[in-house]
């Protein structure tokens, strides 16, 4: 799987939280939640055709209008995404990763005792 440019990315979480939408759907909703006016139709299109090229979007058509949905689920790309940041900082420890963050004071003890909780509970 590719990895996303920051663009690419944004589009592509707007798309995941609206699931099947137009072009003008993701311009009215970055109108909307970022309270900028909205991007140019072409600028937001050419980033789409990208996504589906590279995988993550597909369409449908309807007359000149294209829905767009993802192929990629979000927690997919966000698994993705943090195996590669673990490799990448980490030497692909996740146990590095968790003391980094207990470290920085991201992660409380509370938050632990959860994960601990969750993995019991999976076996």
């Amino acid at each position: 799987m590719n990895k996303l440019t920051k663009a690419e990315e944004e589009i592509m979480q707007i798309i995941w939280r609206l699931g099947p939408c137009t072009v003008s759907d993701v311009r009215d909703d970055i109108e909307k939640t970022t309270g900028q006016p909205k991007p140019p139709h072409s600028s937001i299109s050419t980033i789409v055709r990208i996504l589906e090229e590279k995988g993550f979007l597909t369409h449908k058509t309807y007359g000149r209008t294209y829905e767009y949905r993802p192929v990629v689920s979000k927690s997919e790309y966000s698994k993705l995404s943090l195996q590669k940041l673990v490799s990448d900082y980490f030497d692909g420890s996740m146990e590095r990763l968790v003391s980094f963050m207990v470290r920085e004071k991201d992660l409380k003890p509370e938050d632990l005792t959860e994960l601990l909780d969750q993995l019991e509970d999976e076996d």
